[in-house]
Formats: C-alpha cells, structure tokens, sequence
C-alpha cells in the first residue's frame, strides 16, 4: 500500500521526525487484530511509515473511545515521552456527554479502583476502597435535552490514568457516558455485543449512539524546551447529537 493510500486510513493531526499525533476513530483497536493490517490503529501505522519502522503508541484508547494518541517514531523519542507520562507532566482532556443534568458544575471525584469481584465481564473494574487511587476532574460545559431524555456534556481531566477510569467515576456517581456497554448500568450489553455480536432493539434504544460518548479532545506536554498542545474534534455522530457541528461554539471549552 502507498503511503498516500495508508495515510487515507489515519487521521493525522501532526507529524515530524520523532512523533506523530493521529485522531483515532471509535470502534477501531489499538492493537493488531487478525483481521488484517488495517484493522488496528498500530496496523494502520505501520502501513502508513512504511516497511522497518517499528512505532510506539505511547498512550492508548479503548476501541470505543475517539481521539489523541501519541506515537512515538523512534526508540528515542518514545522513551522521552513515556518518562513524561509517567511523571504526569501531561494535561489530558476528555469530552463525555454522560445521562442526566450533572448537579455540580464542577467536581473532582476521587474513588479507589479495582476489579469487579460481582461482575461477569472479565474486564470490569470498580469502586473499591481496597483499590489503587485514582482521581477524576470535570466540568459541565452545556446541559441540553433530546428526545425527552437530559444529557450533559463535561469537560474531563483524569489526574491519574487507570483502566477505565473516567467511566467508571461518572458512572459511580451517577451519570454513566452514553453508550457505555459495561458501565451504563447493564452489563449484558456488551457481552452481546462483543461475544455474540447480537444486539437486542431494546439494547440498541437504550444505549442511544452507537459508541461510547468519549472523545480525548487535548494533550499536552512539553519535551526539549518545547510545548506541544494538540487538539481534535471528535466525529460527527458525537457532535450531530449535542446539536452542533462547531464544538468552539460552546462557552468553556476553549478554556
């Protein structure tokens, strides 16, 4: 494949010599799949940089969950940005259009994580005060209503990086993302979805969109004296359903 027709196949926000910065789409995987190269976001790299190269996605995303990741191109460069990452000297922002008018207007949860000892779902974790810290910032950026149902729309900042942990902490609170198929309070959603690829009419109602509402919409960090700030909106079927197709519109969300 050209690396014209393989770049068709990303959605690139920035490159240079030592990164590059991509929009992943929901619904595509991080990891190589035996579906083909162009199956996964890594497969899709590879492609794209050509035979020999060898890129290291330096933060990742759940298959539903749009937006930033950051590769690194070399050895080099990744190992610059992950000490980075792990010093959390990088500010993440997150966009969530979760059920519910959120009371608050801003908040920070701080709830422990850990598996979900109750749960039938493999990967699921939860609350729990034996579990590992993890802290979680929002803020309401517009509250609307659709079809008779209220959504709000948060502005998120994870200050710590665990397994699903936005989801979870919304949803713990009381206000699960839209579309969430673990965390939106019936958990046999996604063992239909993804074990039996089967989705009941009442299924598909009750999760509204077709993925999770959860774009990561910021990063930014700093390396060798410079400051890197990227930017992404996410897709439309995202944007269509708070009404709006320019998210800069929104007051609070440049902030």
């Amino acid at each position: 494949m050209l690396k014209q027709e393989s770049a068709s196949l990303l959605k690139i926000i920035y490159e240079d010599e030592e990164i590059l910065v991509v929009n992943k789409q929901a619904g595509l995987v991080c990891h190589p799949t035996r579906q083909g190269p162009d199956s996964s976001l890594i497969g899709r790299l590879r492609l794209y940089l050509g035979e020999g190269s060898h890129p290291q996605m330096v933060n990742r995303l759940d298959r539903e969950t749009s937006g930033i990741i950051i590769v690194a191109k070399t050895v080099q460069s990744a190992l610059m940005i992950r000490k980075i990452w792990e010093k959390q000297r990088v500010l993440k922002e997150y966009l969530a259009i979760v059920h519910g008018f959120v009371k608050k207007n801003s908040d920070t949860i701080n709830a422990p994580l850990g598996k979900d000892v109750n749960s039938t779902v493999a990967i699921k974790d939860w609350v729990r005060p034996d579990g590992l810290p993890a802290t979680t910032y929002f803020r309401v950026l517009t509250r609307f209503e659709k079809d008779g149902n209220k959504f709000s729309l948060l502005k998120v900042i994870p200050k710590t990086g665990k397994k699903h942990q936005i989801r979870i902490h919304l949803s713990y609170i009381g206000y699960p993302v839209v579309g969430d198929k673990i965390y939106g309070g019936d958990e046999t959603i996604y063992l239909n979805y993804y074990l039996k690829r089967n989705l009941t009419p009442e299924h598909q109602a009750q999760l509204i969109l077709p993925y999770q509402a959860l774009h990561s919409s910021r990063v930014k960090f700093s390396m060798k004296a410079r400051i890197y700030d990227f930017f992404a909106e996410p897709e439309d079927w995202f944007k269509n359903f708070i009404n709006t197709m320019s998210l800069s519109e929104i007051p609070g969300y440049l902030d």
